[in-house]
């Protein structure tokens, strides 16, 4: 993939279907080619990313958000992607040369569990100060601070489980079943301020979502800071396990300070939830920004 100038990620269909339409201004015509019309005359393919919904335990939006993002990165940075002869690299490759599509869908109890016996990977996120009582839940990634009480048994902030990508039509059969509706989560209280230099995902202060939609444009921008970054800095954000932030801005000067500043932008194409063309989120991250000489 190319440079990060000219990335875009535009929303094709329901709860976050997307595909790359921008490329690098200086590649010579990347954008064109990002564009061109035979990106959608081969067969299509989606990243999968399940949400756990049980009943009367919904996780809290930001969770759900970050964790979302954070099993795109995962799952980018995997060797099964990674390596050339690695299990996912194929699909890995066949899903990037077309467009790029997410799709977010829920599932609970039984058919949570038959999800999550099928290849994947699962993160689980749970914002910092959160009550985790007795019996709760916290999976590889989870952040259960000090008092925390976490072990089998029930939930404890958000769990998301990416899947290697799938032709959008021919989905596993234990995946196809699961509902795109119903994951319009709420945060039991306001997300903190983010710490000084973590890469922070800002939405559009003045475009509702749902969850799920959110989430999957929040995959959008975690996926163009991947693209965006170097090598180095690559492994210095696998190292500090892919933390990061999902935040609105604060206000329309904010968000417009953020799309002047030629950070990625998630632009949607407007098939559900927002009108064509609305920038959904801009992806931020410290490296990027010393590189463009931005202060925070």
């Amino acid at each position: 993939m190319g440079g990060w100038d000219a990335w875009t990620v535009m929303d094709v269909g329901a709860a976050g279907e997307g595909s790359v339409t921008g490329g690098d201004e200086g590649a010579g015509g990347g954008a064109a080619v990002m564009q061109a019309a035979w990106r959608d005359e081969g067969r299509q393919f989606a990243l999968p990313l399940v949400v756990r919904v049980e009943r009367g335990a919904a996780p809290g939006r930001t969770d759900a958000l970050e964790a979302a993002a954070r099993a795109v990165l995962l799952f980018l940075a995997d060797p099964r992607v990674t390596e050339a002869d690695g299990e996912w690299a194929e699909a890995a490759r066949a899903w990037e040369d077309a467009r790029i599509r997410k799709v977010v869908r829920r599932a609970r109890g039984a058919a949570w569990e038959r999800a999550r016996a099928l290849p994947g990977i699962t993160v689980t996120r749970r914002s910092p100060g959160a009550e985790c009582g007795p019996g709760a839940e916290c999976g590889p990634g989870a952040e259960c601070g000090p008092g925390a009480e976490c072990g089998p048994g029930a939930e404890c902030g958000a769990e998301v489980r990416v899947f290697p990508p799938v032709p959008v039509d021919d989905w596993p059969g234990d995946l196809a079943k699961l509902q795109v509706s119903g994951t319009d989560f709420a945060d039991p209280e306001p997300p903190g301020e983010p710490a000084a230099g973590t890469p922070v995902l800002w939405l559009n202060p003045e475009l509702p979502m749902t969850a799920g939609k959110a989430m999957a444009q929040a995959g959008h921008g975690a996926q163009l800071l991947w693209w965006g970054l170097g090598p180095r800095d690559r492994c210095e954000w696998a190292e500090a396990d892919f933390d990061l932030a999902v935040r609105t801005a604060a206000s329309r000067e904010q968000w417009a300070g953020l799309l002047a500043s030629g950070l990625p932008v998630v632009t949607d194409g407007g098939f559900t939830e927002v009108a064509p063309g609305s920038a959904t989120v801009v992806a931020d991250h410290p490296a990027l920004r010393g590189a463009r000489g931005l202060s925070r």
